[in-house]
């Protein structure tokens, strides 16, 4: 979405995108959340909750690195670890350079790379954010924020499945493109389904979507720069 043909990013159509998204949490925070909201907690039911589980954030992360592990389990069964090997064993800056160098065009690693940056930021700014959960709009008509928190309660905003499930599907939605509509579909029943089970604000996942997005082309046109 923000890259262009030679992974290079789109950096002031990402600043513009951010711009829209920071306007619309905002409007979903002072008027469209707790409507839209009950809306959609009409639609709850039991298939969410096992979108919950499988595409929960530790499923990506330990999924995505056991395939990298395989991958360099094979490497090193074809290559005798050779491509582990550098110039300067003893420097360990040398070495993750090299590592980097041979691993960075797999499709694991750049997924892993994705759904752990994605998974970092978002518990990074639920913490500092401290936004209550609607729980406590449905049972006790209260909403807010109260920051600095490490509590579940409080810890609504960006929706961390949103924000990890974007940043993976979307990263695997460019690495093959003939599924690209299918990893964009998806993402986004995921993320109203968030909002269907009662865990997060609708703003909540329009910053989670644009952060796992972002992240997923940042660490694309990092990591793959032609």
């Amino acid at each position: 979405m923000f890259l262009t043909a030679n992974n290079e990013i789109k950096w002031r159509k990402m600043g513009l995108a951010a711009l829209i998204t920071a306007a619309l949490v905002w409007l979903g925070i002072v008027w469209f959340d707790k409507p839209v909201f009950l809306f959609l907690r009409e639609f709850d039911c039991g298939l969410w909750k096992y979108l919950d589980v499988i595409f929960d954030g530790k499923v990506w992360v330990f999924g995505s690195f056991i395939a990298v592990l395989v991958f360099c389990v094979k490497k090193c069964v074809k290559t005798d670890c050779s491509f582990l090997k550098c110039a300067n064993r003893l420097n360990l800056p040398a070495f993750v350079h090299n590592f980097l160098l041979n691993i960075k065009t797999n499709n694991a690693f750049l997924i892993f790379c994705s759904v752990l940056g994605a998974g970092v930021i978002a518990k990074v700014l639920k913490t500092f954010i401290g936004r209550a959960r609607p729980i406590f709009f449905e049972a006790l008509d209260m909403t807010g924020f109260f920051p600095p928190s490490l509590d579940w309660a409080f810890n609504s905003m960006p929706s961390g499945h949103t924000t990890i499930c974007f940043a993976g599907l979307v990263m695997v939605g460019m690495l093959a493109p003939k599924y690209k509509a299918l990893t964009w579909t998806l993402a986004i029943v995921i993320g109203l389904s968030r909002v269907a089970i009662g865990a997060h604000w609708p703003s909540d996942v329009i910053l989670g979507a644009f952060i796992g997005m972002a992240i997923a082309d940042i660490v694309k046109g990092t990591l793959l720069k032609k």
